[in-house]
């Protein structure tokens, strides 16, 4: 007699089946043609994953150089002098600053010039 195993199967199927719902035609409905969407699906989403956070530090360094620009530093000057500050806040948060609060952002970009000018005069 030939053992199928058939409810294991059958589970084994209606779970990429229902982890496929939402996709268009025969990928919702035919366990073959799920499976392959699934995979494809899981293999772009660990990957965007990773892009989703180079996208992000992009926009977050765009924004805090215009706003560095704006009050006459380059980012990376800028950046430097908050390093040298020993200032803390990482890119996310000052981009935020530079949104929202252009006074906080000012008071950051003097602390900035402070830290060059000593980190200067030391190196003179």
């Amino acid at each position: 007699m030939r053992v199928t195993n058939s409810p294991a199967s059958r589970k084994r199927r209606m779970r990429t089946i229902k982890a496929a719902k939402g996709f268009r035609l025969k990928r919702s409905k035919l366990y073959r043609y799920a499976s392959d969407a699934l995979d494809h699906g899981l293999q772009y989403s660990y990957r965007d994953r990773k892009t989703k956070k180079r996208n992000f530090r992009a926009l977050w360094q765009v924004r805090i150089n215009a706003a560095a620009r704006a009050a006459g530093m380059t980012y990376s000057r800028f950046m430097e002098g908050l390093k040298t500050a020993k200032c803390a806040l990482n890119r996310k948060m000052l981009a935020d600053i530079a949104a929202r609060d252009a006074a906080a952002f000012a008071q950051l970009v003097e602390l900035s010039q402070n830290a060059l000018k000593i980190k200067t005069k030391k190196a003179a």
